[in-house]
């Protein structure tokens, strides 16, 4: 277990009860086009680095914005773990990566109190949830108790070690990843869990051409080398508080529930999208728009997140809930965009 900087860590304790995180200071709010000026400055010096192509990159660094974490479902060897160490490289963020395994304990990952000698109290050593951005790889080979451990993290931002609640570091992005093929020796994700990733994708193959460039490249062997900071954590946390501000007309809020209501009177769906899922599709909505230096929703903005955002929260006849790739789920999300009317909406 890597030992973490103490800024990383804050408790509040009152007794031996437990007690809420304390809030981290309000953070200054840029200008829709700063805003966007950074978010883009980010996108733009991880697409310069990575073979992943710009879309995957776009999803990953609008998620951040919204305040989401992220499920990878993708195979071996296609760059998970470099994009969630590049996303931390160019905001300055601690990055830690866990690889789950049937045994894990949850204080595998929360960490754990040790009584000092020296002192007659116990010292909490922090796990390695401790990090802005925590890559769970195979997140889906942990056992039901060490997962709902990453379920208070990943709601509340928080975790919970004999009676204490320590606040995780903000911003504080959990990216997960999970073999769609192999699922023998796996525990299907509980659909809580499910439910609190706000995007999920798929990288895919790079391109011939982009795995060419990699072969050739000085930077082979190691991508991120040539990768430098270009915003901070606070500058983050500030691009989210003027993500908050964008406007969504009731016309696109209506939009995003005529389409979470439409996948759950479908024959072809037994489970649905949650209430939850609206609340994120909005989320990501409006930091889309910032994206694009936009203070507005557009309805675009909401089509083309609609797959990420929706697909692998639905459970279909067939599949059993957090098993298998989000397939069929993306098939019925194209399904019910082309039928629920797009609403007209003028952009002022």
């Amino acid at each position: 277990m890597s030992e973490q900087p103490d800024r990383t860590v804050s408790a509040s304790v009152s007794g031996a009860a437990s007690t809420a995180p304390s809030a981290s200071p309000a953070p200054s709010v840029p200008s829709v086009q700063d805003a966007a000026r950074t978010v883009n400055a980010v996108i733009n010096a991880l697409d310069g680095t990575l073979s992943c192509g710009r879309e995957p990159i776009e999803l990953a660094v609008t998620t951040l914005v919204a305040g989401g974490h992220l499920l990878l479902e993708d195979l071996p060897g296609v760059g998970k773990t470099t994009l969630a160490r590049a996303l931390g490289t160019v905001i300055r963020g601690d990055v830690h990566r866990v690889q789950f395994t049937p045994d894990m304990l949850p204080s595998d990952l929360t960490g754990v109190s040790v009584y000092n000698q020296s002192t007659h109290e116990f010292d909490f050593h922090p796990g390695p949830l401790f990090a802005n951005i925590v890559i769970a790889d195979e997140i889906n080979r942990a056992n039901p108790k060490t997962q709902s451990a990453m379920l208070e993290a990943m709601a509340e931002g928080q975790v919970s070690v004999d009676g204490v609640t320590y606040r995780l570091p903000d911003p504080y992005v959990v990216i997960a990843t999970q073999n769609p093929i192999e699922l023998e020796g796996t525990f299907p994700l509980p659909e809580a869990q499910i439910d609190r990733f706000m995007t999920c994708t798929s990288l895919g193959y790079p391109s011939a051409y982009a795995e060419i460039a990699t072969l050739t490249s000085a930077y082979s062997k190691r991508p991120l080398d040539r990768l430098r900071p270009v915003c901070s954590t606070d500058d983050i946390r500030g691009v989210r508080a003027a993500a908050d501000l964008v406007h969504l007309s009731d016309p696109v809020a209506s939009y995003i529930v005529a389409i979470t209501t439409a996948t759950r009177r479908r024959d072809d769906v037994r489970y649905g999208a949650s209430p939850r899922a609206s609340l994120f599709l909005a989320a990501m909505a409006k930091a889309r728009a910032l994206v694009a230096g936009r203070g507005f929703v557009l309805p675009d903005d909401v089509r083309t997140l609609a797959s990420p955002v929706l697909a692998h929260r639905l459970v279909l006849p067939d599949t059993a809930f957090g098993t298998g790739d989000s397939a069929g789920g993306r098939a019925v999300i194209a399904d019910v965009l082309e039928h629920v009317p797009v609403p007209h909406v003028n952009g002022d």
